[in-house]
């Protein structure tokens, strides 16, 4: 078998017990695989359109549904990898919400953006391509250990600057 076979295949087995695809598949003779990548080029299609803006609430229903379900199933493992690994995209998700609440003005101007966004999120999301460690160490570290490193960063200037607010409302 060629690997787009295998990939059908192992679409059928894994939507075996899913209702609506067992009728989808009984009325019309065709695998359920071609029921699940029919439903994924239409949701790629309204994303790329973004007809009313629905390219913004696809995109984060993908940045939310796909790895909260990862994290769902890590938090049911006794290993700490996938949760290290789910922790790392959750960080890193919510880095790339603060850099676009900031520039949206600019990302409206980028053709696609919604689509980009979704793609880049499903590569961070899915543990297997490991692109939430990636994204984490080439970018949010380093700016990370700005703010927060060794104790010399903003993070503690500004701790110590709600100590002595807090010290002097004891007084």
């Amino acid at each position: 078998m060629d690997q787009v076979t295998q990939f059908l295949s192992h679409i059928d087995s894994k939507t075996i017990g899913i209702t609506p695809l067992n009728h989808f598949e009984a009325q019309s003779g065709l695998p359920r695989s071609y029921a699940v990548l029919g439903v994924v080029a239409v949701y790629f299609v309204l994303i790329f359109l973004n007809v009313g803006g629905i390219g913004q609430l696809l995109s984060n229903i993908a940045g939310f549904v796909v790895p909260g379900y990862y994290s769902l199933v890590a938090l049911q493992t006794t290993t700490t990898a996938d949760d290290t690994q789910l922790l790392t995209y959750w960080v890193v998700f919510a880095f790339l919400n603060v850099v676009e609440f900031w520039s949206k003005a600019i990302l409206y101007w980028i053709p696609f953006y919604w689509l980009f966004k979704t793609i880049f999120l499903l590569y961070i999301g899915i543990p297997v391509t490991g692109g939430a460690v990636q994204v984490y160490n080439g970018i949010v570290a380093p700016i990370a250990e700005r703010v927060v490193g060794g104790g010399k960063g903003i993070a503690s200037e500004i701790n110590d600057a709600a100590s002595g607010v807090s010290s002097a409302v004891d007084y």
